[in-house]
């Protein structure tokens, strides 16, 4: 049973940073991808925010490029976000996602190659 949760969400003001964390039980296959997504505040679509492949390949959204950054902890099996200079647009419900394929980088940040979510955690900047 495959169970990915989200920590390190809170409030923030802009400019600030955030850290956040997906524990992941369960997974054990050698070839990954994973990434985080983000609903928006009022917004019905999930936005590709980071993706990471278990070759280290990564990949970002537009909107986070140079400020966010995507990293994992082989040993402990924890997927990181590390969000800089935070602004209220970034605000939402960040999600952690994984799946046992290896794919492409281009297509890291498409929501809908990921078998496995986490239930989210909010990030809220004012």
């Amino acid at each position: 049973h495959v169970q990915l949760v989200e920590s390190g969400g809170g409030s923030v003001q802009a400019g600030g940073s955030l850290r956040l964390s997906c524990a992941v039980e369960g997974f054990t296959s050698r070839s990954f991808s994973m990434a985080w997504f983000r609903r928006g505040t009022g917004r019905r679509a999930r936005e590709g925010v980071a993706g990471f492949r278990n070759d280290g390949q990564t990949s970002y959204g537009d909107s986070v490029q140079g400020r966010f950054v995507i990293s994992r902890d082989n040993a402990q099996n924890i997927l990181y976000l590390q969000m800089n200079d935070l602004r209220p647009e970034d605000s939402g419900m960040y999600y952690c996602a994984a799946d046992a394929q290896y794919w492409p980088s281009t297509s890291l940040l498409r929501e809908n190659l990921y078998a496995y979510w986490g239930q989210g955690t909010q990030v809220t900047v004012s």
